[in-house]
């Protein structure tokens, strides 16, 4: 079993990349892609335990885009680390998350619920801000009980609080990932819009963008939603692939390779993804 999308403390995860790899060997996985958020930060100390791990470590991240008026994440799968013009943007959506960080802490202080980015950032173990962390400095600060009722209440899409901000289009995302060496692959498509999407149509436009594979299995899908993917993706001719979407504490219960405990992804999946990259990066 493989497991193609985690997350490290580089990005809004609780472990480090050596502790990713090690839970992966423990879990008896055969393959792990790590894509933490906007970088490739962790990946050096990743690939470092390589000659102490026999499961095979993976390079990814993941990028938020801006679809049909909401936000989508596009996972880059067998992404070149050493791409510097792929470095060089992803610094650049770093500096759009620092902007938006900024300017949600004024909209927080707005709405009677004033938190600084110092005090924000010392609940995280990154220099990378998110909404994670933002909510546990909200909760810490006695706003809300707990971080997920920050999310509820102040900081998520629709909340008083919430700030987007400048978010790629699908087919910038696409070309992107392609022109560095990877795989364009819609993140847990099940989890857009609340999950109660229809994505037969949808699907065939960010194709037609470029992106070439979706998440049909994840971490959090139910039997029928995996079907549903996995069905979705054979009729376009997609990659599927699949991933536990792994945070550590962040997402209590849901552990690497295994998501809710029913979560098994197959190794061919693998194979199909890097025939795909095989067929040729954009120039």
């Amino acid at each position: 079993m493989i497991d193609l999308h985690c997350h490290t403390l580089h990005s809004d995860g609780t472990d480090t990349p050596e502790r990713l790899a090690l839970l992966a060997e423990a879990a008896g996985l055969t393959a792990l892609c790590l894509t933490d958020h906007d970088t490739l930060g962790g990946i050096p100390d990743f690939l470092a335990q390589q000659p102490k791990v026999e499961v095979r470590l993976l390079v990814g991240t993941e990028l938020s885009c801006r679809f049909m008026g909401r936000s989508l994440h596009v996972l880059g799968l067998l992404v070149d680390p050493t791409d510097a013009r792929f470095q060089d943007r992803l610094a650049e959506l770093r500096g759009r998350r620092e902007d938006r960080n900024r300017r949600m802490a004024l909209r927080l202080a707005e709405v009677g619920c004033p938190v600084s980015l110092e005090e924000v950032q010392a609940e995280a173990e990154t220099p990378l801000l998110s909404r994670v962390h933002f909510a546990r400095a909200l909760a810490a600060k006695g706003y809300v009980r707990r971080p997920q009722e920050a999310f509820e209440r102040l900081i998520g899409d629709d909340g008083p609080a919430f700030v987007p901000r400048e978010e790629l289009s699908p087919g910038e995302a696409a070309r992107w990932i392609r022109e560095a060496g990877g795989v364009p692959v819609v993140a847990h498509p099940g989890r857009f819009a609340g999950g109660s999407f229809n994505w037969d149509e949808a699907m065939r436009d960010l194709q037609r963008e470029g992106i070439e594979g979706l998440e049909g299995y994840y971490g959090e899908y139910r039997a029928a939603e995996q079907r549903y993917f996995t069905g979705l993706a054979r009729r376009l001719g997609m990659v599927v692939t699949g991933g536990s979407d792994y945070h550590g504490g962040n997402k209590p219960g849901l552990r690497l390779g295994a998501g809710r405990g029913g979560l098994k992804v197959p190794d061919s999946l693998l194979e199909a993804l890097e025939a795909q990259r095989d067929r040729g990066a954009w120039t």
